[in-house]
């Protein structure tokens, strides 16, 4: 009977998953079809336009801006978390100063996202135009900036547990044939790891995409394609942020579109992932 009871709860919980899921996407495509309607759903994605005096809207500046904010995020990202998880995980794994590392990573994860909004406009933003970056035109670099600090705890802790998680017996296989520990890590470590990695910085990359709050802080909130990573723009989520208290009707309808669009690139991007840890694996 407990057996039974254990199977029909684990049962019970994956179906409420999927109920979760189906539920989540039927409320944004019935809120979103007044939209695709009037303007189509290919028409909506390629057009740059929004105008709510006229009525026009369009995705492209938006999707423009989450993409180029979140990529740049996951290349700081990858520069300095791949680091961290080596000395966590590879050169100083079970030491003191190692958990004092962790304990400082881990602490940084647990920072709200408004804080490092503030974080970067008093702290980010002068070091910038110290650098000779124009006080008016880092909105896209100076989130990405921030994007990628918030990131990095979540990439290096996974990145750190995948690679101790390495069996010692092929490290030590290697040494006694007289690799260094740079070829250990590089031919080892690394590959054998590569597929918990690459989950690491998906999960990460999942995260900059739906952030909210410190991009919409920093970005500079101009419904434009970005022309370069110095200029100004908005991304998905802060253009819902922005203006979705006070939208009605098709405008309404197409904020909720942009959070389906937003979905299904989060969607497409874990599909990928898992793709590619196939891939990896075998």
């Amino acid at each position: 009977m407990k057996d039974k009871l254990f199977k029909f709860l684990l049962f019970l919980a994956s179906f409420l998953i999927l109920l979760l899921t189906a539920g989540i996407i039927y409320a944004l495509i019935s809120q979103s079809m007044k939209t695709f309607s009037e303007t189509g759903f290919f028409q909506f994605i390629i057009s740059d336009k929004w105008n709510p005096k006229t009525e026009e809207y369009g995705a492209l500046s938006f999707i423009s801006g989450t993409l180029m904010t979140s990529v740049l995020a996951l290349v700081f990202c990858i520069l300095f978390s791949l680091p961290v998880a080596l000395f966590n995980g590879e050169y100083f794994r079970k030491k003191k100063i190692s958990f004092f590392v962790g304990s400082m990573v881990d602490l940084l994860a647990g920072i709200p996202s408004i804080v490092y909004g503030l974080w970067g406009f008093y702290v980010v933003c002068p070091v910038l135009v110290s650098l000779g970056v124009s006080n008016s035109g880092f909105g896209v670099l100076l989130a990405s900036v921030v994007l990628a600090i918030m990131i990095i705890p979540y990439a290096s802790s996974l990145s750190a547990e995948f690679i101790s998680m390495v069996p010692n017996e092929l490290k030590e296989a290697a040494y006694s044939l007289g690799a260094t520990r740079l070829e250990v890590i590089s031919r080892i470590s690394l590959p054998v790891a590569g597929s918990g990695i690459l989950t690491a910085y998906i999960l990460a990359l999942g995260r900059a995409l739906g952030e909210t709050m410190a991009v919409t802080m920093l970005i500079g909130n101009t419904n434009a394609i970005p022309s370069s990573i110095l200029d100004t723009g908005n991304t998905m989520a802060s253009i819902i942020a922005n203006q979705f208290g006070e939208a009605d009707g098709i405008k309404l309808s197409s904020l909720t579109a942009i959070g389906l669009l937003l979905f299904l690139i989060t969607a497409i991007i874990n599909i990928i992932a898992k793709y590619s840890m196939r891939i990896i694996n075998q």
